[in-house]
């Protein structure tokens, strides 16, 4: 009897030695699963979905939207509809000579787009861009000192159009991570006067995760007069960082091109996944993102891996 409790006893101590190996190996390859999950970057972007009609589709799940890299279907990981992230904004007034006789309205909606917009929580510049770029207020929420900005926007002879985005995209960078982030560029799409070409402007929308609006203001209504170069380059910034562009026919209809900013902003889908497979560091990587609705979506086209880029 004694040897047989013996014997028992053993096997009860091998088998709870066991289920402990177990346990211990079960626990260090989810905690190496965990460091594998934490080396890759959380890929998060905004999506703007309108309905058939241009109004924000709001009320959208996560399993209506679909978010592909490469072509691979990804996991979606994290969905906040009306994401209420604070907000990081660049305003940038085009205070170009041909611009001289907007200035005063422009300076004047922008006021009041100011207004509407910046929450405590929010930061917002301002600049002006002509032959150079100059910011007139840091960010901040101070809407007094932001409003009193643009009164001291002096016109100038050219036109740095792509120093501005790629200045802007910089300043927002520099502005800590957590934060949504979105340039508003009013001009008449002129460029004379850039260091930065068009690919540069684009990849540093890209790189800050900014998102590019454009109102563009066109004095001279035939295609003949204006720079439609210009109007297609900015078009195409926007479109990859999910942004937009708009065309007023009248400086009055600047407010209201305003409030369409000012409302997507505040009805944006938030959502993030975990790149699968893991892409290499620095390299360039193509999004599409699907939503199943009759609606149309924007959001960014790409994104860098982290790393050093080529």
């Amino acid at each position: 009897m004694v040897f047989g409790s013996c014997c028992a006893l053993l096997g009860l101590f091998a088998a709870a030695t066991s289920w402990k190996s177990v346990a211990a190996r079960v626990e260090k390859e989810q905690d190496q699963r965990g460091r594998i999950r934490s080396e890759v970057t959380l890929v998060s972007l905004l999506a703007s979905v309108l309905d058939k009609d241009g109004r924000p589709a709001l009320g959208l799940t996560a399993d209506q939207f679909e978010i592909y890299e490469e072509g691979v279907k990804q996991k979606i990981e994290v969905f906040e509809p009306e994401t209420q992230q604070p907000l990081d904004l660049a305003l940038m007034i085009d205070s170009s000579l041909s611009e001289i006789k907007e200035l005063e309205f422009e300076g004047d909606a922008g006021s009041r787009f100011i207004q509407k917009l910046v929450r405590p929580a929010d930061r917002l510049g301002v600049f002006e861009f002509a032959d150079a770029v100059t910011q007139l207020a840091p960010f901040s929420s101070n809407v007094p000192a932001l409003q009193a900005s643009l009164r001291r926007i002096v016109p100038g002879d050219g036109t740095a159009l792509y120093d501005a985005i790629f200045l802007g995209a910089q300043g927002l960078a520099k502005n800590p991570a957590g934060r949504r982030r979105a340039i508003v560029l009013v001009t008449d799409a002129g460029e004379t006067t850039s260091r930065a070409d068009f690919e540069t402007a684009r990849r540093a929308a890209l790189r800050a995760d900014t998102l590019l609006y454009t109102i563009v203001v066109r004095a001279v209504k035939n295609e003949g007069g204006r720079n439609t170069a210009g109007e297609h380059a900015l078009e195409t910034i926007a479109d990859s960082t999910g942004g937009a562009t708009y065309f007023p026919d009248t400086l009055a209809q600047l407010d209201d091109m305003f409030s369409l900013i000012d409302r997507e902003l505040r009805t944006q889908y938030r959502i993030g996944y975990y790149p699968d497979p893991r892409p290499p560091a620095g390299t360039f990587r193509t999004l599409d993102v699907r939503v199943k609705c009759d609606c149309k979506v924007r959001s960014r086209k790409a994104y860098y891996s982290g790393g050093k880029l080529d």
